[in-house]
This record gives structure tokens, sequence and C-alpha cells, in this order.
């Protein structure tokens, strides 16, 4: 319940935020209390100007040599002989009080003849310090390039652009956030990318209304089909090289300005589960290392469950030798399965969060001493089996071979429901947990296209490039899911192999 009072004051600090001045001596008079905002007269010979800017968003090297120098020619008598003579594209001559507001906070200079003239010349002088293009942090390149992208708009969009220097890349670029007023941009090939989903996303994005957006993965949680789903619907990668190849093959990409991380529109559950390095190895190499993290997800989702449901309820499908075994290992545990599973599961979680937030060199000692002290020490007190602490630390260890971490995040939390479904019906839990999971994936859609496809709809041709990749040569067609503009990659008479010259 809001309280009226409450009500009346959220609007009254609504008004205030969007409250602009009236003229422009009261808009410097206002930014004047922001100790970073410069505001004086400049003399230089017979002449002298106002200038005004924020110190801390300008490049001031670029102010003093750039601007002022052309400020004070012999020539100049008005501001229209200053913006002639300014070597700066895009210079802006305006009386707009909110567009000169707008413009100042994005690092411009403002140049006025007189300190009470309407009339205000804005110069781009934005500082341009930024982050040097360095090697991708989490999805790191063992054979491919090694550029990750950083934290600047500009340079993110070179990155890609350098990749594919084509004319109908499109970019189309707004404002989000009613008070950090970030820069959010989509990629896309013209007659390739399906203009529906173009439509889709950028009309989401537009639709927007949020205070403030710092980061691309608030984005993708907004604009995302089901927000209340565990499993993420949208790729984020840091990696320019994935983003441009996916770009091509007729998806979308959504840029922030301020986050190194790019997303990606529409995928499917395999795309997170596919390493971009795949492409750069032979093809029967990348489909067995696909199918080795199918199967070490799978036994990271089962493992505990299906320890817990056969000592509960399923003795019997236990072989007689390994019965003798698991009955010693638990001999002297005064706990049920379920408490043993949910201590072991809990502690690697708290080992894995503690790591993570660390320094990387304290974080991968308490990994791993943590992980060797505390197993030790949990089997010999009697409070887990020897056998269980085999398997938690399988499935751990399992769990890192998914190459997306938003999707890593998903295994380690379906782990628990499973958990609580075999202790109250055993393997008929672990199935109808299943079942509700397949049944919402079912349901699932990214941007409004199929989730599990190529599986459901089943399309056959678009199990090139799953679980198993097939040769490039192969990968005549983009993703049907996709309806591309565009279907063909390749010629198909021309992706046949032929006979050198000298054959």
């Amino acid at each position: 319940m809001i309280w009226p009072w409450k009500k009346n004051n959220r609007k009254l600090k609504t008004e205030m935020l969007e409250q602009k001045p009236q003229d422009i001596k009261e808009l410097f008079k206002n930014m004047e209390e922001s100790d970073d905002f410069s505001h004086f007269k400049h003399h230089q010979d017979s002449m002298s100007c106002w200038v005004s800017f924020y110190k801390t968003i300008v490049g001031l090297k670029a102010v003093h040599e750039e601007i002022l120098p052309y400020v004070f020619k012999k020539d100049v008598k008005s501001i229209k002989d200053i913006m002639g003579n300014l070597p700066i594209e895009d210079p802006l001559l305006t009386r707009d009080i909110r567009q000169i507001q707008d413009k100042m906070m994005q690092g411009h200079v403002a140049i006025q003849m007189k300190e009470d003239d309407p009339e205000c010349l804005l110069i781009p002088a934005p500082s341009t310090e930024n982050r040097q293009v360095t090697n991708p942090e989490t999805e790191t390149s063992i054979v491919g390039p090694k550029e990750g992208f950083v934290e600047s708009l500009d340079t993110n969009i070179d990155l890609v652009r350098k990749r594919l220097p084509l004319p109908n890349l499109y970019l189309k670029e707004t404002k989000v956030g009613k008070l950090s007023k970030t820069r959010v941009a989509i990629i896309y090939i013209k007659g390739i990318a399906n203009q529906e989903n173009v439509n889709t996303i950028w009309q989401r994005i537009k639709d927007i209304e949020f205070d403030q957006i710092v980061d691309s993965s608030m984005i993708s949680q907004i604009i995302t089909d089901n927000q209340h789903s565990p499993f993420p619907q949208f790729i984020d990668t840091e990696r320019p090289d994935r983003t441009a190849s996916t770009i091509a093959e007729g998806k979308i990409a959504v840029l922030v300005d301020g986050s190194p991380h790019a997303v990606i529109v529409p995928t499917t559950i395999v795309d997170f589960f596919i390493s971009f390095d795949d492409y750069f190895m032979p093809w029967h190499i990348a489909s067995c290392f696909r199918l080795i993290r199918l199967v070490a997800v799978t036994f990271s989702v089962f493992s505990s469950p299906l320890y817990v449901a056969i000592l509960t309820y399923h003795y019997e499908v236990i072989p007689r030798d390994l019965l003798a075994t698991l009955v010693s290992s638990r001999a002297i545990i005064p706990f049920p399965p379920i408490f043993e599973a949910l201590i072991m599961e809990l502690t690697i979680e708290m080992l894995r969060e503690a790591g993570a937030r660390l320094p990387t060199k304290v974080g991968q000692t308490i990994g791993i001493v943590g992980g060797l002290v505390i197993g030790t020490a949990s089997v010999q007190a009697g409070v887990a089996s020897n056998v269980l602490l085999i398997i938690c630390a399988m499935a751990a260890l399992a769990s890192f071979t998914t190459p997306n971490y938003r999707m890593g995040n998903t295994i380690r939390l379906i782990r628990f429901p499973f958990l609580l479904a075999a202790q109250l019906w055993g393997l008929i839990g672990i199935s109808l947990c299943f079942g509700f999971y397949l049944s919402h994936l079912l349901k699932l859609t990214s941007l409004g296209r199929p989730y599990i496809e190529p599986f459901f709809p089943p399309r056959f041709n678009d199990l090139k490039d799953t679980f198993i990749r097939l040769p490039i040569n192969k990968q005549i067609t983009r993703p049907l899911f996709l309806r591309p503009e565009d279907p063909m990659r390749m010629n198909k008479s021309r992706s046949q192999k032929k006979k050198d010259i000298d054959e």
C-alpha cells in the first residue's frame, strides 16, 4: 500500500527532476553549484567571451588546444565567425535550454559572446579516456582472436564494423533511462536479418521506462520474453568475433554504452552450450567437445538427486557389490540422504561465491584449500559419506563445462528442485520435475522464436550446428528459426569439394 503523502512526495520529486530553467543565465547559475563546473569570462586582445563546461567530462587538452585558439582569431567578430573557424565537426548554435543542458552533460563546451546572451554555441569535446581493448575475461579464447569489448560504445561498434565492413550493416541508436540517458544501439545486417525481429527488439528498447541503465544485463532482463524464467533467453558475450558471426547469421546485437558485453537476440538453448572456439577446430573434435558438455551438464543436474532417490526409495536398483560400499560409507552418518546432499551442495555453493567475490589469487586458494579441508573434515566427522563427496565434487566440476556463465548459474539453481522432488517421490519425483521443466522450455520463447528449436518444432536442417557440428562446407543455409531474408550462406554447387588445377 502507498500512503497518500508518500505518493504526493514521490510526485513532487518527479516534478523537481523534470523541472527545467527558464533562461540560460538561470541554467548556468544552477550548474555552478557543482564544483566541477567551469563558467568564466575569457579575454584575449580586445575580444572576450564566456566559456562554460564540466571539467570532469570534457577533454581539457582539446579545449585549450583545439577550441579556444580558434575562438580568438583576429577576424572573429561574432559567434557565427567562431563557428566557421572551428576545425571540429558538428558545432551547434541553439537557444533551446533543454538542448543546451543535455549537450553539456554529454561533454560539450558552451561559448557565449555575453553572459546573458540567449544564443549559445555548443562544441563537442568529450573526454576520450577509455580502457584499452584487452583479452575477454569470461569467454577466454584459446585459438581464436584475443580482443574483447570495452566500456566505450563507439569502440565496440568499431570492433564489430572492422569484422563486417558492409554498407548494409545498419545501426540504430537511442537513449534509455530518465536519469542516466544511456546510449543503446542495435546492430544488424539489412537484407539478412528478419525485419520483424528488428522492429520487435527496437520497440521493446524504446518502451523501456526506468530511471537508470548501467549495463546490458539490465536491458536483457527488461526486454526478455519471460522475466520469471530461470533460463536466460538472450546471450551476452564480450567477444566481437562472436558478435559479428551471429549478426552475419541474421541475429541482432544490442550494445550499451558503459557495458563490455553485447546482447545477442534471438537465441536457442543450444547456443548456451556452444563455445565459439568450436568453430576454429576440426568438426569432429568440436562435436566431441559439445557432447562432453552435454553429458557433463546432465550429470551435474541429476547425479545428486539420483543418489537421494535411490538411497531413500530404490535400494533394489543398486548392484549388490556396490550396495555394500554404500552401506559401509553411510554407517556412521546420522542424517538422511537429503540433508547430507543439501549440506554438501550448499557448502560447494558457498565456496563458489567466496571464490568469485575475493581477488583472483585469493579466490583460487580459497576454492582449492576450502574444498580439501571441508571435504575431508566432513567425511571424518560423519557429516557426509565419501561416496556423496565424490558425486558432489564431480557434479560441481561438470557444471564448469558450461561455456555461458548465466546458463551455468541456471544449472546450479535447478539442482535443488530436483533434490527436493527426489526426497518426496524418488525417481517418480525426478521424472515429474523433469517434465515440469520440459513443459516450461516448450512454452519458452526468445524474441517470439521457439527456445528449444531445432528439437521442437523439429527442423532437421538446423541440426547441422547443434550438439553435432558438421563441416563448414555443409553449413550452406542460415538457421531457419531466424526467418532470415537471405537464407543462403554460400552457393551450394561451389560448396562441394573441387579438384585442384594440377589433378
